[in-house]
């Protein structure tokens, strides 16, 4: 009887050792899962703030070659006269 109550009490130890793993894993992978987001959502705003600056930026370096065609154009055309 004492050999029964000994692994009843050395499987309840182990059966108390897993919970209590199971429950810090689930805190880890928990906050690991919000740093994920938290890293996702700043990517994504990071993302829109570049793309967002790589079309003013194309917008304006075609004004500046419209602008600059349009003055060596005139320029061509000051030089005939």
């Amino acid at each position: 009887e004492m050999n029964g109550k000994h692994a009843f009490d050395m499987l309840m130890q182990d059966l108390k050792a897993q919970i209590d793993q199971a429950t810090q894993d689930r805190g880890e992978k928990s906050e690991m899962k919000a740093k994920k987001l938290q890293a996702k959502a700043d990517a994504q705003g990071d993302l829109t703030d570049t793309t967002t600056t790589k079309e003013a930026d194309e917008k304006y370096l075609a004004d500046l070659t419209a602008t600059c065609e349009q003055k060596a154009s005139d320029f061509e055309s000051r030089q005939q006269l």
